[in-house]
């Protein structure tokens, strides 16, 4: 079984998401120590958290349909796998066609891999996600533009602003998520772009690219007040910007330099989840939106693609069927290998008391191996060539019944 639990932009808002992640982590320590699950990929973003595990484990399914949570969403079978296609294609991303999910797949796909709890059936599933992903891009419209959380913060910025021009921005992360708000502002006439990162490198790098300037994240507070905006988007797990740091950046600044006024009216634009930015600094006046507030353009930006989101729920529809099938010939795959492991043992056991018969006989290894060898593969073809048109046929009780007749007791 194929399951998956989740939390993410479309059931909660983002300061709830935050709290429920940990309940959700709970619930997915709970299964992998009682049904001993070995499977599971975890992919976790700026707007959701997820779990997807693979087990077949007697119980599993009651201690499910026990979880009372209505923020967290539990699906399995097809449901979790349709899930899965439509979010490799954006579809379910709060800025539909955006491409940064793809990547965050194959990164989740990777960690797994390389921790080793990937296995085969996960392993056969986000192959198969990807793909899909891919083909919605190749054949479809679905991420014309290069919409992102990135630029969606930057329009939000501009809707408050009227425009961006002349204006100094500074962006707090230089990872993927900052470099892909960096880039979008790099389109606009800034007046400067500054790039703050723990890792001085990482900012210095991205401010290369972008005609920036890199600053040590230890001064951050000389350049908060004097920012027009400031776009927050790092991997911290803790509150970065606060009321407090922001008023004793702005008397730092005062006693350096005494015609200093603070006249300054700051936007702050906080894309990271957990959040950077604490809701007390609306206090001293900034204007502080985080993810949620992003909702508007998302809602834009969906209706813009209506048809490219029909031709790419056609092409996941053509990939689930594809996808179903594999899954059938990889349980025959199983079954046959252990009826062949039966058949060849029962092979070696009985050549062994035939040869014991004629040991005065010459060649007798060589004749009967190879007469035992070849009546084992004329029945084994004919046999696992019905069940796996049984499996085409999608003949469930065929396929069952040959686990139950041709396979011997453990």
């Amino acid at each position: 079984m194929i399951i998956n639990i989740r939390v993410d932009h479309k059931t909660t808002d983002v300061i709830t998401m935050e709290e429920v992640y940990e309940d959700l982590k709970e619930i997915f320590i709970n299964f992998k120590n009682k049904f001993n699950i070995g499977e599971y990929v975890e992919i976790s973003t700026c707007n959701r958290h997820e779990f997807y595990i693979h087990s077949d484990a007697f119980g599993i399914e009651e201690v499910l349909e026990s979880i009372d949570y209505n923020k967290i969403i539990v699906e399995t079978g097809e449901d979790s796998i349709f899930h899965l296609f439509r979010m490799s294609s954006s579809l379910e991303s709060l800025i539909v066609g955006e491409d940064q999910i793809l990547g965050q797949i194959k990164d989740a796909k990777a960690k797994a891999d390389k921790e080793g709890h990937l296995g085969k059936v996960l392993d056969t599933l986000f192959t198969k996600a990807i793909h899909v992903g891919q083909e919605v891009r190749n054949k479809t419209n679905i991420n014309k533009g290069h919409i992102s959380i990135g630029s969606a913060a930057v329009d939000l910025a501009e809707e408050h602003l009227g425009n961006l021009q002349n204006k100094s921005v500074l962006v707090v992360g230089a990872g993927k998520m900052g470099a892909l708000v960096a880039k979008a502002l790099a389109e606009k006439n800034l007046k400067a772009i500054l790039v703050a990162n723990r890792t001085y490198y990482r900012a210095t790098k991205l401010a290369d690219e972008l005609g920036g300037e890199a600053i040590f994240f230890d001064d951050l507070n000389k350049f908060l007040p004097l920012s027009d905006v400031i776009i927050s988007a790092t991997g911290s797990p803790h509150t970065l910007i606060t009321k407090e740091r922001f008023i004793n950046a702005i008397e730092n600044l005062k006693n350096e330099n005494k015609d200093y006024e603070n006249n300054k009216k700051s936007i702050i634009i906080d894309i990271a989840n957990p959040r950077d930015v604490s809701e007390d600094v609306k206090e001293i006046g900034i204007i502080l939106y985080n993810i949620d507030d992003l909702r508007g353009i998302a809602e834009k930006t969906t209706l813009e693609r209506k048809k490219e989101v029909v031709e790419a729920e056609n092409i996941i529809d053509y990939e689930m069927d594809l996808l179903k099938s594999s899954f059938k010939l990889m349980e025959i795959d199983n079954i046959l290998a252990n009826l062949r492991s039966s058949m060849e043992e029962i092979r070696q056991r009985e050549s062994q008391k035939a040869i014991v018969k004629m040991a005065d006989v010459d060649g007798a290894v060589k004749i009967i191996d190879n007469l035992t060898n070849s009546i084992v593969n004329k029945i084994f073809y004919d046999i696992s060539q019905n069940i796996k048109s049984a499996a085409c046929d999608e003949d469930d009780d065929l396929i069952r019944a040959a686990e139950i007749f041709f396979l011997k007791e453990k």
